[in-house]
């Protein structure tokens, strides 16, 4: 089921909020768990019934294994729970590709009917990895088998993430407060929801009309200039960054209206003046992960700087490798493990200048700290977003202006000016994608603008405890959301113009992670 759908924000959601109150609210705790439960699972089966199965037999292998750890916290018992996991993620998500790349190496024919890759299947698998090493370290807990369940299938963070530590969630389901329905929990969830349900339908699916037919042009092998091809990288790397931006806060905004608050899990990542600060700010509890549980095991920077960087590349191939089975994740992974070693060893350079790597940079260098990393990020999306090698090779060419340069069709009354003082020059207006109609260009600057300077709804709602860990990110709006009149009106507004965008259903594009 979608966030963006009605029948989720019309039915799902009331039912599933009223009934867990109603329920809550004369003591009835465990019916209200037991509610939320059910409820989470009808979730996750809309899409396909079938792997519900699959689902209920993770909780149960993981739960059981956990309880063996609490018993005995044996490493061959850790051991055997990740192989678990990991083989079930790697058959669904990666047989095919390791049997395609089999054919292509050795000549063969080997043939496995295509695997429909599960719902949600790395950020549970993830989440349950997690528990299952916490509960080895002896930093978590959990005898209560509903509560587990709860834990994992919680539907706000279910299909794609935050990736949630058993100790920031259950602990709140301790709470009486809890399971009263109030006022302030419904206003500040419902402002949260609508923003990020605004920037999903009126923002990402509207830019991304100017991303994927320059994408898909690349792949049936048109020659993209110069405007075009950086156009369309543009354009995707907006519809990501809303996408991803909206679905996180209707995660945070649909929890927090069951009382709930989830860990931050975005913060305006574009205005990153380096690349760690950029990991630091997009998928927070993914890069949480990784370091915790991939980075810092292998060695982290233990064990001298060449080491250091051998383990950054190695988490981030993984961290490529983990959004798709495909070579083009592992080339973004890979790109993104150069840029941090760059940006490691720049620091170390710094250090040795005797200049303080973390002092805060002067006006001029945050303008330019961003601006390099930005265009790093776009350049990496690229390959991210392509379909094929290929494809990314023709945008790339393009970009480089290895096919010429064509106006984009914002400049088309002044083409004839052009060629009629220079004839030489043969100007021409025309393009794909952003630059191919007079406003593209215009939605792109406006869209570097929010992403880059407006107020993020964190910030808005700073003084109201919008997600776990958001106090690590100072605000630097003196914009406040506050529960009046005006406000009201305002996230009003936006609500109806989503509601009257969901024209159609989109899927968010982190489902296919």
């Amino acid at each position: 089921m979608l966030f963006n759908s009605y029948i989720f924000l019309f039915v799902f959601l009331p039912i599933t909020l009223a009934g867990f109150h109603l329920i809550g609210s004369k003591g009835h705790r465990r019916i209200a768990i037991s509610w939320l439960v059910l409820m989470s699972l009808f979730f996750y089966g809309w899409w396909n019934p079938i792997y519900l199965g699959l689902i209920l037999i993770s909780i149960l292998t993981n739960y059981g294994i956990a309880l063996a750890l609490e018993e005995k916290p044996a490493k061959s018992i850790l051991s055997a729970g990740i192989i678990l996991n990991l083989a079930l993620l790697a058959y669904f998500k990666y047989a095919n590709f390791f049997i395609d790349n089999l054919n292509l190496i050795t000549d063969s024919n080997i043939t496995l009917e295509r695997i429909i890759l599960p719902l949600a299947i790395s950020f549970f698998t993830f989440q349950q990895i997690t528990f299952l090493i916490d509960a080895f370290r002896g930093e978590t807990r959990e005898h209560n088998f509903l509560q587990y369940c709860l834990f994992v299938t919680f539907f706000p963070q279910l299909i794609a993430g935050p990736i949630v530590h058993h100790k920031e969630m259950l602990p709140q389901f301790a709470k009486d407060s809890l399971y009263r329905l109030r006022s302030s929990n419904l206003a500040i969830g419902s402002t949260i929801f609508f923003i990020g349900l605004f920037k999903k339908v009126v923002i990402a699916d509207e830019i991304a009309l100017h991303a994927t037919p320059v994408f898909l042009a690349a792949e049936e092998g048109v020659t993209l200039t110069f405007f075009e091809a950086w156009g369309g990288a543009l354009a995707y790397t907006f519809q990501l960054y809303f996408d991803f931006c909206g679905y996180s806060e209707m995660a945070l905004g649909a929890a927090r209206m069951f009382g709930v608050i989830l860990p931050i899990n975005f913060y305006s990542p574009y205005r990153a003046n380096n690349i760690i600060e950029f990991w630091r700010r997009w998928h927070i509890t993914l890069s949480r992960f990784l370091r915790d549980y991939l980075y810092i095991p292998l060695g982290g920077s233990r064990r001298g700087t060449g080491r250091r960087y051998i383990n950054l590349t190695i988490t981030m191939l993984l961290g490529g490798l983990w959004h798709g089975a495909a070579w083009t994740f592992v080339i973004w992974g890979g790109l993104h493990g150069i840029y941090l070693v760059i940006n490691h060893g720049w620091n170390a350079i710094k250090s040795k200048l005797a200049i303080n790597p973390s002092k805060a940079p002067s006006f001029i260098g945050s303008v330019a700290g961003r601006t390099i990393t930005f265009t790093a990020v776009v350049i990496a999306w690229v390959i991210f977003r392509a379909e094929s090698i290929s494809g990314a090779t023709r945008m790339y060419e393009g970009m480089l202006g290895l096919n010429g340069f064509s106006l984009p069709r914002l400049f088309t009354p002044f083409v004839t000016l052009i060629n009629d003082f220079s004839p030489e020059t043969h100007a021409v207006a025309q393009g794909l994608g952003t630059f191919g109609s007079p406003y593209g260009a215009i939605k792109i600057f406006i869209l570097i603008f929010i992403a880059g300077a407006a107020p993020n709804t964190i910030d808005l709602l700073k003084n109201h405890h919008p997600a776990l860990g958001s106090e690590a990110f100072p605000a630097d709006s003196k914009i406040e959301w506050k529960p009046n009149a005006r406000w009201a009106i305002l996230i009003a507004l936006i609500t109806v113009f989503a509601l009257s965008s969901l024209t159609k259903a989109s899927e968010f594009l982190y489902f296919q992670f």
